[in-house]
């Protein structure tokens, strides 16, 4: 029995170190914020400085859902498992709707972005300096 208290009780405190790491990831992280229109991105390169970032992805009249793709520069953009994960969206982004992704930590180097169901061209750039 006293084994099982001191597990729920590790089980506990690695659930709140959990929740807090992530809770002051997200409070720490910024915001970059891309608009999409029919076919493209309103911003086509963008420069920022090696953080931690939230994207905000706004479909302004696409008609449809939309995405968000991002992939260091240099790898196959068709490839799932080269995709940066956390730079999702959380969900499809609907007609006049804004979505985020999870805090995305981008070091130095420079990375592509696209959305497959605008679809967009998959040559907009960021740079992170």
């Amino acid at each position: 029995m006293k084994k099982v208290i001191i597990a729920v009780v590790a089980l506990f405190f690695v659930a709140t170190f959990s929740s807090n790491a992530q809770d002051t990831m997200e409070k720490a992280a910024k915001t970059i914020s891309l608009e999409q229109t029919p076919g493209e991105f309103t911003q086509k390169s963008l420069t920022v400085p090696a953080g931690t970032y939230v994207f905000e992805v706004a479909n302004k009249d696409v008609g449809h859902d939309v995405g968000f793709v991002l992939v260091k520069k240099g790898e196959d953009i068709s490839k799932a498992e080269n995709h940066i994960k956390t730079a999702y969206v959380t969900k499809v982004v609907a007609t006049g709707a804004v979505g985020t992704s999870q805090p995305t930590v981008l070091e130095k180097g420079e990375y592509v972005y696209f959305c497959p169901m605008n679809p967009t061209a998959t040559d907009n750039t960021l740079t992170v300096e």
